[in-house]
């Protein structure tokens, strides 16, 4: 057995822009509507190092995970991907589960009836809704998450 003592060095995934093609940044939107990442973060996105790219990309699963969590349970995770592989739908398979989700409901929430066939049950407060209805309020959530972040640690008064 080797002794090496070479300090690790930590491996970053390269993590691409968030962006969806819809930027509200440019009408004054502090936070974007489409990605939610804040006005600054789009601007010096290209100057980012991978730890900052990074830093951004956890907060926003982070962000998206509590809008999920609130109105929809992952019961069976390998049935929520089998469902993403079959229908072909683009999911980072490094995110969290309610990142899947999501990525779900923005494909295809139209078509879907019965998320228990996707191994998802809707909490009790939103057994009525319809996934379409689902979707906008976990996006319009969301971007209430992001935006109350901003204003807590970088809006400057």
């Amino acid at each position: 057995m080797s002794n090496d003592n070479t300090p690790k060095t930590h491996v970053y995934i390269p993590v691409k822009s968030p962006c969806i093609g819809v930027c509200s940044t440019g009408i004054g939107d502090s936070v974007c509507r489409g990605c939610k990442r804040f006005s600054h973060e789009i601007i010096y996105w290209n100057g980012y190092n991978e730890p900052e790219r990074q830093a951004v990309a956890q907060r926003l699963q982070y962000l998206l995970s509590q809008a999920v969590k609130a109105k929809i349970t992952v019961v069976d995770v390998e049935q929520l991907r089998a469902a993403l592989d079959f229908q072909k739908i683009h999911y980072h398979p490094d995110a969290n589960q309610e990142c899947w989700v999501f990525a779900l409901l923005k494909a295809g929430a139209t078509q879907i009836e019965d998320p228990s066939h996707y191994g998802c049950e809707l909490t009790s407060d939103y057994q009525d809704y319809d996934m379409r209805r689902l979707r906008d309020e976990i996006d319009s959530d969301f971007y209430t998450l992001s935006s109350v972040h901003y204003e807590r640690y970088f809006h400057r008064h």
